[in-house]
């Protein structure tokens, strides 16, 4: 009994540590159609957007470490694309969107400077970022159809990775 509480002891902690910085910035846009969610292992060290062209957005995909995940959307033939430099990491998310339709515009921003533009500035304003200074984009979500993006949120946090070389093999931020 004794070494169950001590187990649910420490996975309580663990629980409470990687949840430490992180929140939620709530999905916008039209709630229909498929749902879809980013998430991989690792920081996001690149991102991918396509748009119909003088219009809204059609797919999303986001590359952790070295693979590209999932293409959320559809590709068309007007690709934006922003790769990360090391220790760099998405620290918000603007654009604009039609509460009816479709993200017509997204911004990505980086700790370095650096940011992504793709799609066309119309309809209303949105402005995504960490409650926490020291998080990151960690994914998003929403919904898309065949046409495009539909409704999207965005989920900040800190990416930990366990340092092989410490005494006590604890988590360690990723720099």
């Amino acid at each position: 009994m004794l070494s169950f509480l001590f187990f649910a002891a420490a996975w309580v902690a663990c629980l409470a540590k990687s949840n430490e910085h992180y929140s939620y910035s709530p999905a916008l846009g039209q709630g229909s159609g498929t749902p879809f969610s980013s998430k991989e292992e690792g920081s996001i060290t690149g991102v991918k957007v396509w748009e119909n062209p003088n219009s809204f957005i059609t797919g999303i995909q986001l590359r952790h470490g070295t693979k590209w995940g999932h293409l959320n959307g559809r590709v068309t033939t007007s690709e934006a694309r922003l790769d990360l430099f090391v220790g760099e990491a998405i620290i918000q998310v603007s654009g604009k969107y039609n509460p009816s339709n479709f993200i017509y515009q997204l911004i990505f921003v980086t700790n370095k400077g650096r940011s992504l533009i793709a799609g066309q500035p119309l309809q209303n304003s949105f402005n995504f970022y960490p409650k926490h200074a020291e998080a990151e984009l960690l994914m998003l979500s929403g919904r898309f159809n065949s046409a495009g993006i539909r409704s999207l949120g965005a989920h900040w946090g800190r990416v930990y990775a366990v340092d092989p070389t410490a005494d006590d093999a604890m988590e360690t931020p990723n720099t």
